[in-house]
């Protein structure tokens, strides 16, 4: 249950950003076009991607020696560090969010959709290398507590964020909220890194 957990708090730390795949989100449930399939691609994209990740590192991981293992967590501790600093940059940046009304056909949501998904690299860097890199020695059974929690954050990450933005809509587009979020979220990643870095010693 804690791997649940810890799945599911990381894979929301992860998520909680002002990218162009949320705001994609956040702009149709405000339109009120197609909510619930633009969620359902993104959920099932991100539970497919972050599964994709945990057991790419399980099957490879009969080939890590302790060199291969050290460099994949000095490369995960360096992909946490500039991720942090990311967010403390954002936290200085003025964010807000501005929409349109242009109305979109089915099929043209549906290609922004899986766009803004499998085009856009920190889904990959996100999903697949951390979830992955930082899950690759837990136990399979943990794996799979871990990869369902994280998957459980994308779903209700992404309906929230699609069902609600129309009565958050006020709140939402003003940097301040996001800012705090990105708070919380420098908070538990240091935490995070720091568990990573004990690794890196451990494997010097």
């Amino acid at each position: 249950m804690s791997f649940l957990v810890l799945g599911f708090f990381t894979g929301l730390s992860l998520i909680l950003a002002i990218g162009a795949q949320n705001i994609f989100v956040i702009e149709q449930g405000l339109k009120r076009q197609y909510v619930f399939l633009v969620c359902l691609i993104c959920s099932i994209s991100d539970l497919i991607l972050i599964f994709l990740g945990i057991f790419l590192f399980e099957y490879f991981k009969i080939y890590f020696t302790k060199n291969v293992e050290l460099f994949f967590n000095i490369s995960l501790f360096i992909f946490l560090i500039y991720f942090i600093y990311n967010k403390v940059r954002s936290l200085y940046k003025s964010s807000d969010i501005s929409f349109d009304n242009n109305t979109l056909s089915l099929k043209s949501v549906i290609v922004k959709t899986f766009g803004f998904t499998y085009l856009n690299p920190h889904v990959y860097s996100d999903t697949v290398f951390f979830l992955g890199n930082f899950s690759k020695n837990f136990l399979v059974t943990n794996k799979y507590f871990f990869g369902i929690g994280a998957s459980l954050a994308s779903f209700l990450f992404f309906f929230c964020l699609g069902y609600l933005a129309k009565f958050f809509s006020n709140y939402l587009i003003k940097s301040n909220v996001w800012k705090i979020i990105n708070f919380f979220i420098i908070i538990f990643m240091t935490v995070l890194s720091s568990y990573v870095f004990l690794d890196i010693i451990d494997l010097i």
